[in-house]
């Protein structure tokens, strides 16, 4: 157990507490307590991120236990984010929702990545899924659109961000795609 695991698995346990702070202020939107807090573990997820990533990369940290959990504490923080925030309720304090084409998009990629990831699996008994720089880059643009919703900025600029994850989200989405069918057709080439 390394300190990035630990990292990780503290960004895995502040996700129900960011999902707890926004549903309560959803509800009590008087409270800002909740406001603040939501802003405050969301930031601390966010940088925690950064923090496992170096500690694995330059400090020799990583482990195959921590190239399971890292994706999945990012996934975790980014869904709820989206979904909580492009969901309509009946008091929106934030004036604005993240729109709901991004979090198909962002969802609906990972979704396909997923099942992709899983047949190749069962044809080729192995899989290599290699996180390509873009992808960093997407997912940055959504934590940034998160994040912006969360600091109640201007509309505006949540559309715009929106716009940028989407097409990077559907890039990454490409290129995943066009990696599984070379995996696959490699597999072809040498069975064949």
């Amino acid at each position: 157990m390394t300190t990035a695991n630990k990292v990780t698995i503290g960004r895995i346990i502040l996700v129900p507490i960011f999902v707890a702070q926004l549903l309560y202020y959803f509800r009590n939107p008087e409270v800002y307590i909740y406001w603040y807090g939501a802003m405050a573990t969301f930031l601390v997820a966010t940088v925690s991120d950064g923090i496992d990533g170096y500690l694995a990369r330059f400090r020799g940290q990583a482990t195959k236990l921590g190239s399971y959990l890292d994706p999945i504490a990012d996934k975790l923080l980014m869904f709820s984010g989206l979904i909580l925030l492009s969901v309509e309720f009946e008091s929106n304090p934030f004036n604005q929702r993240i729109p709901l084409w991004l979090t198909v998009t962002v969802i609906g990629r990972d979704g396909i990545i997923l099942i992709g990831s899983i047949l190749l699996y069962v044809v080729m008994g192995n899989v290599e899924v290699k996180p390509i720089f873009m992808s960093k880059t997407s997912a940055v643009f959504q934590m940034v659109v998160i994040g912006w919703v969360l600091c109640k900025l201007p509309e505006v600029g949540t559309f715009w961000l929106a716009v940028i994850s989407a097409v990077t989200t559907v890039i990454t989405g490409i290129f995943y795609f066009r990696e599984g069918l070379r995996q696959y057709d490699e597999l072809r080439a040498t069975s064949g």
